[in-house]
């Protein structure tokens, strides 16, 4: 179960990270899409650092269990609000974070399964 986590935590790591990246540097897709369901560009940096903060911690995962856990459950609940935020905004292409939200709970169980 460990290598399973180890895939699916970096490849996660990875997509959190590119999307840290392009929220850091107000990409116009990223802006146009948080504009859309009514986040406020000033919750940008902070959103941007938790996808960073959940990047580094399922990496770190991989040698602290718990990390990696508390950074699966984190990044699930990031994109479950996420999902929740879309919905409410009456804005349903909502694929992006569904797909996330159900990677990280996928690294979670994995995770806890590898311990």
């Amino acid at each position: 179960m460990f290598v399973a986590y180890a895939i699916v935590g970096i490849l996660l790591a990875l997509a959190l990270s590119a999307s840290a990246t392009l929220t850091f540097t107000r990409n116009e897709a990223v802006t146009a899409s948080m504009a859309k369901v009514h986040v406020p560009e000033s919750w940008l940096n902070g959103l941007g650092a938790l996808k960073a903060a959940g990047a580094v911690g399922l990496v770190v995962g991989l040698a602290v269990p718990a990390i990696g856990s508390a950074a699966a459950v984190g990044v699930a609940l990031y994109f479950v609000g996420a999902v929740i935020t879309h919905i409410r905004a009456k804005d349903f292409e909502i694929a992006p974070p569904v797909v996330l939200a159900l990677l990280a709970v996928a690294a979670l169980v994995l995770r806890v399964m590898s311990a």
